[in-house]
């Protein structure tokens, strides 16, 4: 009977552009990322307990293709304290976890609880990255040694390269957690992933060291701060979907990909900015911002088909 009603359900709240498969879970750096960040807003390890803020990134995670992510969106709903517990709202994602394959969520689900139809998927929890500022220093306080030199290496690139290391370190944050460790994705490599494969795209040597991984990327960030006049939210829009996509798509906001508005988000986020800032931003419009991209670090996804 459970098993049927769940089967139903998730039918029902199937959203269009999310992953609709059953073969195994969605692990890339960004969702490892997003869920160990997650984890710490849940737990208040580095970061002050807010389980908006959990559910935000839990749920980015799983619109990435992560079951766990939406699993632990539902878990959190289902056994929340009373003022955030929603058992029809948890049924929903958790049907989204079962669809991409996570069993666990049968554990939480309730089948006596009708559904609740979702739009968008995480847009309820987003008022958690804005309850309370991101304290980067108290977060990399509690990271492990070597992430926290890697922190250190970004701020000093960052200052070479003229980019606010704020802005630096949250992307870093956001494609890799500072974790060194990461498995590439679609030929990139190192803490900040994009940029290490636009070098090697470009006809450029292998990057393989971590210290030029860093200087690559922040290179490539200071093209963006040039191009942009130094607007965070394309330069953020840029690093991850291309810098053509800013004005070819009306990126700048929003982005019409669910993922990349989903991306600056978390990167505002972490770097400081507060709810409809513009940081960085310069005075007028820079028309570079309107014009081909001219030499150094190619861009990766500066071809990408806008998407709606």
């Amino acid at each position: 009977m459970r098993r049927s009603a769940l089967l139903v359900l998730f039918l029902a709240t199937g959203l269009h552009g999310l992953p609709a498969r059953a073969d195994g879970d969605v692990q890339t750096p960004r969702v490892q990322a997003a869920l160990a960040q997650a984890q710490a807003a849940e737990v208040g390890r580095g970061i002050g307990k807010n389980l908006m803020l959990a559910m935000a990134l839990y749920c980015d995670a799983g619109t990435m293709g992560s079951g766990e992510g939406f699993f632990h969106v539902g878990r959190v709903l289902a056994s929340a304290p009373r003022a955030l517990r929603n058992p029809g709202l948890a049924n929903s994602y958790l049907a989204l976890a079962t669809r991409l394959g996570n069993t666990q969520a049968l554990q939480y689900y309730d089948p006596r609880v009708d559904n609740v139809l979702l739009g968008d998927p995480c847009g309820a929890f987003a008022a958690g990255l804005h309850t309370q500022s991101f304290d980067i220093e108290a977060y990399l306080s509690r990271q492990p040694r070597a992430r926290q030199k890697i922190a250190a290496s970004i701020r000093s690139a960052a200052r070479q390269y003229k980019v606010d290391e704020r802005l630096a370190l949250a992307i870093a944050l956001v494609e890799s957690n500072l974790d060194p460790a990461v498995v590439p994705e679609g030929g990139a490599q190192g803490v900040m992933q994009l940029a290490t494969a636009a070098r090697q795209n470009s006809g450029g040597p292998r990057i393989v060291d971590g210290e030029q991984d860093i200087r690559a990327a922040l290179a490539y960030l200071g093209q963006l701060h040039e191009r942009f006049a130094g607007d965070w939210r394309s330069m953020a829009t840029a690093y991850d979907a291309g810098a053509g996509s800013v004005g070819r798509c009306g990126a700048v906001p929003p982005h019409p990909c669910l993922e990349t508005r989903q991306y600056v988000r978390r990167v505002l986020y972490f770097a400081g900015a507060s709810p409809g800032e513009q940081p960085g931003v310069a005075r007028q419009a820079p028309a570079a911002a309107r014009s081909p991209h001219r030499g150094g670090v190619a861009d990766k996804r500066a071809d990408l088909p806008c998407c709606g």
